[in-house]
């Protein structure tokens, strides 16, 4: 960045012409600090444009460079529709790439290019919108010139400048827009929402036709002249170590080139992926098990369930939550217990790399590009400007391709430097579920009193479960006198907290030896259970109506009171149900967003059945409601794997599960009827990739006790034998 833009905090928007002619508009962020930027000539010189966000080519083309990566949260198609609608672009003209790691497009909300948090799309919702704006801006003034009129009399419509009977292509204008300068952000009109006409429309993605017919390009799809596979005998056990290693039977296997110790453990380098794994397998490799090598899941259970009943750090409190507990006229006691789990992805984790003299190219499906080209230059020995990160399609990512300390890349790359040539490193999936890293186990503690009439008056709550944030550099960021609030978010921040006068929410972080990181909804998938199974718990002994309660308790909160309302309508809570059936409810905040779901669900000897999931949302300006719809039914069913069968256990310091038979997801025979009702609305957009998962578990819970009488407090859901069906209510 040059002092003049570095010293201005409003001028963000600057324009070049580029390669082949055409008009570019880029981003500088104001403020932000140069982690790991690619250069915008070294950029220029391998054919690419790493300071633009919009590109628009001779042939009519629009390219939006995303700085957010495409994991099938619709980024490729939400972030262009909103570059579109400033630009009056003609949609079938629009084409999508992932850009390059570079200090243009590190995130307003992470200060470093990242894709998480459900952020990517309401953070960048002004400035996709300003770049389009400005680019039409520039080729009206263009069209102004060329039509020898004044810019007052030139209008844009799909794609074409017009001045009375005039029209000219926006391609014909882009050369000399791109000699322009750009507009100051402060004389930018962004359209009145009543004349979007893009925004707000549900919009097909854009990525689909490259899904369907196979032409997407997926980190395992990589594949070049010279490449070699690599596979990795990782620790047994976390923090496990190489003693000696034996590696003769390996290079026995046909096709084996090389093996190696690198850091993470012994590389066996092949030809191809399935020489590798032979050549793993043919490994013998003593390891001394260090500290970890008890570790058992019954154990670490009744270490957080004795932790759970002593008061932890302090995240919320007001009054006395003790003494307004023992003055309560009923008492609510439950303890909630979620497990370990994996995330899964259906693309096991890989990373291409190329390494040379000056020069280091990754080819990865990743959140994280900052972090991974700072990652691959410390490894290799160059500097940031030097790594060059080519994003491809994640085959899922679910917090698992965001890593504070990059481990696929980190191995990746020592793997690349050892052998002395290209290598794809890649793990198997069971190589991920027994060795990487896994929402953390919680428990939870509460203690509820309420008055005569049945409302809260004492809330006492108590959350065990690890840090993600401890021991990254996050940590000082996130975590504040003790407190991780990645940990207890959905609890200490409760909207039914709010009225109780005398509360008290505490917070242990356990040190286990166990490598956490996070999940979909992060805290919220196990806080949304607690809280929601809790209140459940209270509308009963309340005697009251669950929808109806919670009406009563979040009376002061219109946006939770809105999807509650609108859920309750579409699923006909309170009518007839089919025999056999119960309806359970939840309604839960996280990431700036508003969930309602209802489901109903059956029992069948003991095995459980989600039949209907009515979901309502209000998450603020619908952008595409497609894409909203589309995220909640991934939501449930990603949170609904979790509540019926997936779960992580160790005994002897070992993962048990390996693979989608035993640690087993949502099947397709399993998917309930889901139904997404969106509230209309003019509030800031929220995030819809997490908060469509947090509250399904809870909803199919209260759905199962009203229908069997059993208060199921731990996931995955394990039914009594033989339940008594009782008459189905809602």
């Amino acid at each position: 960045m040059n002092a003049e833009t570095s010293n201005s905090r409003r001028q963000f928007l600057k324009t070049s012409a580029v390669l082949g002619g055409g008009l570019v508009i880029g981003f500088v962020i104001p403020g932000a600090k140069r982690l790991a930027a690619q250069p915008a000539a070294v950029a220029a010189a391998a054919g690419f444009a790493p300071n633009a966000f919009l590109r628009i080519g001779a042939d009519d083309s629009v390219t939006v460079l995303l700085a957010h990566s495409e994991m099938g949260q619709g980024v490729w198609t939400t972030l262009p529709m909103l570059i579109a609608e400033e630009l009056d672009a003609d949609w079938t003209k629009i084409k999508v790439e992932h850009a390059p790691a570079a200090l243009e497009y590190f995130s307003p909300v992470f200060h470093m290019q990242g894709t998480g948090g459900s952020t990517s799309t309401w953070s960048e919702f002004d400035r996709y919108r300003q770049a389009g704006a400005a680019a039409r801006a520039m080729l009206v003034q263009a069209a102004s010139a060329h039509f020898k009129v004044p810019v007052a009399e030139v209008r844009t419509e799909n794609g074409e400048a017009i001045a009375g009977a005039q029209r000219v292509r926006y391609g014909a204008l882009a050369d000399a827009a791109g000699k322009l300068s750009a507009p100051d952000a402060a004389t930018i009109a962004l359209k009145d929402p009543k004349d979007w006409k893009i925004i707000g429309k549900a919009t097909k993605r854009l990525d689909s036709p490259e899904k369907i017919t196979g032409r997407a390009q997926f980190g395992m799809d990589v594949q070049f002249e010279g490449l070699l596979t690599a596979v990795v005998a990782h620790p047994p056990v976390f923090g496990a170590t190489v003693v000696s290693f034996d590696a003769a039977a390996a290079k026995a296997i046909a096709g084996v080139r090389q093996v190696l110790q690198v850091p993470t453990g012994i590389a066996v380098v092949a030809d191809h992926y399935w020489a590798a794994k032979l050549g793993r397998d043919a490994l013998k490799v003593e390891w001394d098990l260090g500290p970890n090598a008890a570790l058992d899941s019954t154990a670490l259970r009744a270490q957080f369930e004795a932790l759970a009943a002593t008061p932890g750090l302090p995240a919320a409190q007001a009054g006395d939550a003790a003494g307004a507990l023992a003055k309560a006229a009923k008492r609510v006691d439950a303890t909630y217990s979620v497990p370990y789990l994996a995330h899964a992805p259906m693309e096991p984790m890989n990373c291409t790399v190329k390494l040379e003299k000056d020069k280091c190219e990754l080819w990865v499906g990743t959140q994280f590009q900052t972090l991974e080209q700072g990652t691959a230059a410390q490894v290799a020995g160059l500097k940031p400007e030097q790594v060059f990160v080519h994003t491809t399609f994640l085959g899922g990512g679910f917090g698992r391709r965001a890593t504070p300390a990059p481990d696929i890349v980190f191995e990746a790359v020592h793997i690349a430097k050892a052998a002395k040539a290209p290598v794809k490193t890649v793990w198997s999936r069971e190589d991920d579920i027994r060795g990487g890293f896994y929402r953390s186990a919680f428990v939870h503690k509460a203690s509820v009193g309420l008055d005569a009439a049945g409302k809260p008056i004492s809330w006492q709550h108590d959350a065990v479960g690890q840090s993600i944030m401890a021991g990254t550099f996050m940590e000082s960021m996130m975590v504040k006198n003790g407190i991780d609030s990645t940990s207890i978010e959905g609890v200490s921040d409760s909207a039914y907290l709010m009225d109780v006068p005398d509360r008290r929410v505490g917070l242990h972080s356990p040190k286990t030896g166990i490598a956490v990181l996070w999940w979909r909804s992060v805290g919220h998938s196990h806080t949304a259970f607690a809280m929601e199974s809790l209140v459940d718990e209270l509308a009963h002994a309340a005697g009251k109506d669950p929808v109806e309660y919670r009406r009563q308790l979040l009376a002061k909160h219109p946006r939770h009171l809105g999807v509650l309302n609108l859920a309750a309508e579409k699923a006909g809570w309170g009518g007839p149900l089919e025999k056999g059936r119960g309806r359970g409810v939840a309604v839960h905040e996280s990431f700036g967003s508003f969930i309602a779901q209802i489901a109903e669900v059956s029992v069948d000897n003991g095995a459980i059945k989600v039949h209907r999931v009515v979901c309502a949302v209000d998450c603020g300006v619908a952008i595409n409601p497609a894409g909203i719809e589309a995220q909640m039914e991934s939501g449930i069913a990603f949170g609904l794997g979790a509540a019926l069968h997936s779960h992580i256990t160790f005994k002897d310091g070992r993962v048990q599960e390996s693979n989608y038979h035993d640690y087993q997801v949502l099947r397709m025979s399993e998917m309930p009827v889901v139904e997404v009702h969106i509230v209309p609305s003019t509030e800031k957009s929220g995030g819809v990739g997490e908060p469509g998962t947090a509250p399904i578990a809870p909803a199919v819970a209260n759905a199962l006790f009203a229908l069997s009488g059993q208060r199921l407090r731990e996931l995955p859901f394990r039914l009594a034998a033989q339940t008594p069906a009782k008459p189905a209510k809602a």
